[in-house]
């Protein structure tokens, strides 16, 4: 009879011990879960990847990831998984200006057809030198799918690269999905760096050659 209560008293005990650790597991987790900090998942122009719980200034594309690494797009709503696939191999940019009237065609061609794109605006002497440099040209709009530069705006062409890149004929985008607000193509400095920053047209490749056309892909265009 005395062994029976000394072992319930043991258990009793047991028992309070295992509360108390799993009310200071809690207190120590829950905690540092509220304070988890977003971690961004930034696509360059060239495709590639890095991640950062800082979101840069001027990236191709940027991807927020919440605390369990879901993806989370600029409106708060994920793109399905076939069409990230696709955004994140070949990021669509357009280049864009102030009063052109084909900058404004070529922008409401791409929200039409359920394009996520990145807009660059040039708006100053130095985002003109700058694009100048990458395309070797002043005209605009420009577009570029991945790496490809295509000048100029040709509702078919557009079409025609996105998608040969893989984009859907059907817009496949969430009715939450907003695109990234415009940006200026060069970042205004508001104080000197000693670090050495990227010439955008380091990450944009030539525009592309033709080659080898087939029945899906009449004008050869080649990734």
């Amino acid at each position: 009879m005395k062994s029976s209560v000394q072992a319930h008293s043991h258990s009793r005990k047991t028992s309070g011990l295992a509360v108390m650790l799993l009310a200071l597991v809690c207190g120590t987790l829950l905690p540092a879960l509220a304070n988890a900090q977003a971690v961004y998942r930034i696509v360059g122009a060239d495709g590639r990847v890095t991640f950062s719980d800082k979101a840069p200034a001027s990236p191709a594309k940027i991807s927020t990831l919440d605390p369990s690494g879901k993806e989370v797009s600029s409106g708060g709503a994920t793109l399905p998984y076939e069409l990230r696939q696709v955004v994140n191999k070949y990021p669509v940019t357009l280049y864009t200006s102030k009063d052109c009237a084909p900058c404004d065609a070529g922008r409401s061609m791409l929200r039409s057809n359920g394009i996520p794109f990145v807009e660059k605006t040039i708006s100053t002497q130095e985002d003109m030198d700058t694009f100048q440099r990458l395309s070797s040209s002043t005209s605009l709009p420009m577009l570029t799918v991945g790496g490809k530069q295509i000048k100029g705006f040709s509702d078919s062409e557009w079409l025609q690269y996105l998608r040969i890149a893989g984009y859907p004929e059907k817009s496949q985008l969430p009715a939450g999905y907003r695109n990234p607000p415009s940006s200026a193509l060069v970042e205004i400095k508001t104080k000197p760096s000693l670090a050495k920053t990227s010439d955008p047209a380091d990450s944009i490749a030539p525009p592309p050659t033709q080659s080898g056309p087939s029945p899906s892909n009449p004008a050869g265009i080649k990734f």
